[in-house]
């Protein structure tokens, strides 16, 4: 009798030890292995986990961004492999139905998703600060106060007039968490690629370093968003520069102004003290007026070759530009094109 009751109570504790091994194996291969992302979505959640962000910031916000169903769960499994402790920063795409697993082991492994960076259309160093921060994790102000810091920036071999030279405008892959510092590094290794061995020759054969080169791009882009009249209009100013002729470039006024409103340079712009003024000073001003766009700084590697010397706005604002070889010739295309300036009441 008693070794019946034995072997009853033994029999009722396999069992249910079976029962609460299959339950645990169970829950655990739930936890583990079970779609628990984005169950009822098709695009994937971008996961944004800030410098110095605790598990508990994280495990929030994919919760309240609905990108995983089952917090509870996903707790568990990063308790189990140890990524409550070992958060790390950046930018992550949880792809829908995936497993506690995957996405613990994709947060733990660092394995971003790069940023596509894009910047161009920039004038001034607050616009670069602005686009280039934009959709990243660093401020603004922190970039800016590199971009103005001289230390740093003669460290790339530029001055405080220079600067902008070094940013090619173009599309790059960065980490949304790169330091303003990285950035920095990034931009100068990118800017030394730009500038191959043939393109540095060329720009030696024309008498110009690759700032010089940049200046004058900024120039030519500002004069015209015309990519097939660039060359055209390098071949101007290149034109000036060796005979010692002032450039006389609106554009710079502009930007030694200030005011980029302005959409008509007059004579009193003309008289503005300032080494920008290529009315009052000859040669190239100090540095860029803007960022020059790839097109612009090959189209004065690749300048045209002619005899003009003088070109302004076609008076069918249609945005090119009207070309010729002497002032006379200039100033009847000059006075059309002001004729339809007052006729279009434009100041």
């Amino acid at each position: 009798m008693f070794e019946d009751k034995k072997t009853k109570y033994y029999l009722i504790g396999v069992i249910t030890f079976s029962v609460l091994l299959t339950s645990l194996s169970f829950y655990f291969y739930q936890a583990f292995f079970s779609p628990n992302a984005l169950l009822e979505k098709d695009e994937p959640y971008m996961l944004r986990i800030q410098s110095q962000a605790s598990f508990k910031t994280v495990s929030d916000s994919l919760y309240n961004a609905e990108a995983i169903h089952d917090v509870i769960t996903f707790s568990f499994v990063s308790k189990v492999l140890g990524y409550q402790d070992q958060v790390r920063p950046g930018l992550y795409k949880i792809e829908p139905r995936m497993s506690n697993l995957k996405i613990v082991k994709l947060l733990r492994s660092g394995s971003q998703t790069p940023v596509r960076l894009t910047f161009n259309n920039i004038r001034t160093k607050e616009d670069l600060a602005e686009k280039i921060t934009k959709n990243l994790e660093m401020e603004e102000s922190d970039f800016m106060n590199l971009l103005m810091d001289s230390v740093n920036i003669r460290k790339f071999g530029f001055e405080a007039e220079t600067i902008m030279a070094m940013f090619i405008p173009n599309t790059y892959e960065v980490w949304w968490n790169t330091s303003p510092e990285n950035l920095f590094d990034k931009m100068h290794k990118e800017y030394e690629k730009f500038w191959t061995p043939a393109r540095v020759q060329k720009a030696e054969s024309l008498g110009l370093n690759r700032t010089e080169v940049s200046t004058l791009a900024s120039i030519v882009q500002a004069e015209t968003q015309k990519s097939d009249e660039r060359a055209k209009v390098a071949g101007v100013y290149l034109n000036r520069l060796r005979i010692n002729m002032m450039l006389q470039a609106d554009p710079t006024l502009v930007f030694a102004t200030g005011d980029f409103s302005i959409k008509r340079v007059l004579n009193i712009h003309k008289e503005l003290d300032s080494p920008y003024n290529t009315y009052k000073y000859l040669g190239l001003p100090p540095g860029p007026i803007n960022l020059p766009e790839i097109s612009a700084l090959d189209a004065v590697l690749n300048y045209q070759d002619h005899d003009y010397l003088y070109f302004c706005a076609k008076d069918d604002f249609s945005g090119y530009h009207a070309f010729a070889t002497n002032l006379n010739d200039h100033l009847v295309n000059a006075r059309k094109y002001q004729q339809a300036l007052n006729h279009a009441k434009i100041n």
